[in-house]
């Protein structure tokens, strides 16, 4: 079973799919419509005659956009409360303030009974996909929607962070508010613009790591699909392994040492070390010590809830690599 840090931030890009998996729509942000196709299976909208008054978050990352709207009070209930670390000041004293329903990864039991309208997360991974965790259909059963950011599947690599837009639109959509919609998504552009002014304009190599390497296992990373890729470009940065079109790829210390990355980023969130911990392991490890930037200590460490899914906190990631691959060039 992947665990619930490492499979829940598989996040597939937001978007309202058709039951052939394929919707057109405009970008938020953008005149043009753009063609995306996405998972069938993925509840990338959802229909409910009135706006929910009843909602329940299958993360506490998931409930800091609906706060952000304005409908925090419609919340009943979180599951996974540890994505509101990352937060602060006013927005985290909120996200403290949710009943949290299961610490871990929302059981259909605690789900269910909290009678939800609408039930919302970052990833379809979280209906019904984790073990005991709710399915689409078992949300319709028990009189409640599911929505859900959803992956566009594409042939070539992940180079932008619109799932993260396309599921705010979503949700202002529901709320029946698609003027607070786009004012947050204008915000969080400019954030993100803001974030990267630094970024580089040399070709940067970059390696993301979610464990320290071990020797005769390869070096787990993350692929061109990847939420991570887009924000590593975006960032001015590029990923090693962004021609393997997957969310995550496996590269050969041979692959590595040749790429020979100019900037380390490392994903916390995967095991109790510190960062600075993190870093260290990384910088030692023989598989990775050659590198420049284990040589040169250019090694971030980011949270994963950050990085490898949407979130109100994405510009960060972006500032904190972006810094990195400025230092570098």
């Amino acid at each position: 079973m992947i665990p619930f840090a490492l499979a829940l931030p598989i996040a597939l890009s937001g978007c309202a799919a058709s039951a052939a998996g394929t919707a057109s729509l405009a970008t938020p942000g953008a005149s043009a419509p753009t063609q995306v196709t996405t998972d069938p299976s993925c509840p990338g909208a959802a229909e409910l005659k009135d706006a929910p008054k009843r909602v329940v978050t299958m993360d506490a990352g998931a409930a800091a956009f609906i706060v952000e709207l304005g409908f925090g009070d419609t919340i009943v209930g979180t599951a996974a409360p540890d994505f509101a670390e990352d937060f602060d000041g006013d927005l985290r004293a909120k996200l403290d303030a949710i009943p949290v329903l299961d610490s871990a990864r929302g059981s259909a039991e605690a789900v269910v009974a909290a009678e939800p309208d609408l039930v919302v997360g970052i990833s379809p991974y979280e209906f019904g996909k984790f073990d005991g965790t709710p399915s689409v259909q078992q949300l319709h059963d028990a009189g409640s929607a599911a929505l859900s950011a959803c992956g566009a599947m594409q042939d070539g690599p992940m180079d932008n962070i619109d799932e993260r837009y396309r599921y705010i639109a979503a949700l202002a959509d529901v709320f029946d508010v698609p003027e607070r919609g786009e004012k947050l998504i204008s915000q969080l552009r400019t954030e993100v613009d803001a974030s990267a002014s630094n970024a580089a304009s040399d070709e940067v190599p970059v390696l993301a790591l979610s464990r320290v390497p071990d020797a005769g296992t390869g070096i787990a990373t993350n692929g061109g699909s990847s939420f991570a890729n887009a924000i590593i470009t975006l960032a001015g940065g590029t990923n090693i392994a962004r021609d393997q079109l997957q969310d995550f790829a496996t590269l050969s210390a041979e692959t590595v040492a040749a790429a020979d990355p100019k900037v380390i980023v490392a994903i916390s969130g995967f095991s109790a070390d510190s960062d600075a911990e993190l870093k260290a392991q990384i910088a030692a490890t023989p598989l990775l010590a050659g590198t420049t930037a284990a040589r040169s200590g250019n090694i971030v460490v980011i949270p994963q809830r950050t990085l490898m899914s949407p979130s109100m906190l994405n510009a960060e990631a972006v500032r904190m690599i972006a810094d990195a691959v400025a230092k570098a060039s």
